[in-house]
């Protein structure tokens, strides 16, 4: 008898996303009120439909295969933003249009890591990040941040090795709403140009910061072009989680290496999409701002709300992105207190071992895909739920 084929192993040890599961939770149980998927509540720009629509029936480009770079009007847009947002000169780098800034993130690994070299993510990590490390055939190296969730310089520059082929910096980080300083990412930075690898920052989440914490881009520094690779998205800011749009900003040695990939993979990025992100972005951070800021008071909030559980739960109040990531006195599993939370609760939260932390019992909530009055309600479940669980 013939034996029968297998999956690729690296594939099957990879961790399943949470996400679908705790979504088959909510479906059973309708009015469930969801504080967990990190998307923001309000949709793109008018202006995306309106030049989509124009474009579909105007536009003759987009039946046909595009330039795997990204068409030249996004392109400028991208270089106008970068230039003057980010600080970042284009000199030695090259801009990579993607669908989406995880298709950015597992290029970045395919360009830069053999099978066996080393990724080093700091914990709590963005799962979809030790997927695409772990897809590729690399091995995580996963190194702890301190109590609030920044970045421990020492115990990176212990984990680094002959086989580490990059460090990973996310800020504002998803899951912890941290938001890393100026120096810590300028730290990491020439660590990587000492060492020779390279820095692969995403930065998502650029413009959700709060209480006058400013983002920064390591990309912005002197030096770096040769080692920096620059993530970016228009999912959050911009409400285009859907569209699958993002681009990278990579050093110039690395384009021929990122074109056979993409060109691999997905050829081009959607021509239909590239229109609507070129729309958002002409709209700028001018449209995105004053959606963004009202959700410190929901920050507020949400972190009002918690305290009032005492002892029972730790968490730093979050400096940016719209998460909180929260450790629980529990001797409970954190994905089934996920599960009570949704069948008794109504209310729906992420497990923190998905994020990679190990050890006792961790939660992470959103608070930025909601109608403020809808969070409080869900928050309000969540605090009468836990009060009754732990």
């Amino acid at each position: 008898m013939p034996s029968n084929p297998r999956a690729a192993s690296r594939i099957e040890n990879v961790q399943t996303p949470v996400i679908p599961v705790v979504a088959e939770w909510i479906a059973a149980h309708p009015g469930t009120i969801s504080l967990g998927q990190g998307v923001v509540r309000y949709a793109a720009p008018a202006a995306v439909r309106q030049a989509v629509c124009q474009a579909v029936e105007t536009e003759p480009r987009l039946d046909r295969y595009g330039y795997f770079a990204g068409l030249p009007e996004l392109q400028q847009r991208i270089t106008d933003k970068v230039t003057n947002e980010n600080a970042i000169d284009l000199t030695d780098r090259e801009i990579v249009v993607t669908a989406g800034s995880n298709m950015a993130f597992l290029n970045a690994v395919l360009a830069v890591a053999d099978p066996g070299d080393e990724v080093i993510l700091p914990g709590p990590y963005y799962f979809n990040h030790h997927m695409a490390i772990e897809m590729s055939g690399c091995q995580v190296v996963v190194v702890p941040t301190d109590q609030r969730h920044q970045l421990d310089l020492q115990v990176i520059e212990q984990a680094v090795t002959s086989r580490t082929r990059a460090i990973v910096t996310v800020s504002p980080n998803n899951p912890t709403g941290a938001v890393y300083s100026r120096n810590s990412l300028s730290a990491v930075n020439e660590l990587c140009r000492r060492k020779g690898c390279y820095h692969v920052t995403d930065e998502a989440y650029e413009y959700f910061t709060y209480d006058g914490i400013e983002h920064f881009s390591p990309g912005s520094l002197p030096d770096s072009a040769n080692h920096t690779i620059s993530l970016y998205s228009l999912s959050k800011a911009y409400g285009m989680a859907g569209w699958r749009c993002g681009y990278m900003l990579v050093p110039r040695h690395l384009q021929p290496s990122i074109k056979k990939i993409q060109d691999t993979n997905l050829i081009c990025p959607p021509l239909i999409c590239q229109v609507a992100a070129t729309a958002a972005l002409t709209t700028g951070r001018a449209w995105a701002q004053p959606h963004i800021d009202p959700l410190r008071g929901v920050r507020d909030m949400a972190v009002a709300e918690l305290e009032r559980l005492g002892a029972r739960c730790h968490f730093p109040k979050p400096d940016g992105a719209f998460y909180l990531m929260v450790d629980f006195e529990t001797q409970r599993n954190d994905l089934e207190l996920v599960h009570a939370l949704i069948r008794d609760w109504g209310v729906a939260v992420l497990p923190g071992s998905t994020f990679g932390i190990g050890t006792g019992c961790s939660l992470r909530i959103a608070f930025g895909c909601l109608a403020p009055a809808d969070v409080a309600e869900g928050l309000g479940r969540l605090r009468r739920g836990l009060e009754h669980l732990l």
